[in-house]
């Protein structure tokens, strides 16, 4: 049964992106840069339902000071796995991805 997480991403997806989507599966991601961890973490998988351009879109909460924050991107060229979603996805909410 998907989580409460799981139900905000959709929240979130359906405010900035204008579809609806279903839950896929997550995925644990680690971003290293120069050998080191950037960034480790659940990133999840979701198939949009409607959108006019992408057919799947990640998710995921990252902490930034004292907030957390989301990001979500599209499965779009050059993203094609949660891996690179996480690598390109330095913006929240990015549309552009």
């Amino acid at each position: 049964m998907p989580s409460k997480d799981i139900f905000e991403f959709q929240n979130a997806i359906r405010s900035t992106h204008g579809c609806e989507s279903r839950w896929e599966a997550s995925v644990r991601v680690e971003d290293k840069l120069e050998g080191k961890t950037a960034w480790s973490g659940i990133v999840e998988g979701f198939s949009l339902i409607g959108h006019p351009k992408a057919k799947h879109a990640y998710a995921w909460t990252y902490r930034d000071g004292n907030q957390n924050r989301t990001t979500m991107v599209l499965k779009i060229p050059p993203v094609d796995s949660p891996q690179t979603a996480v690598k390109l996805g330095t913006l929240p909410n990015d549309d552009d991805n």
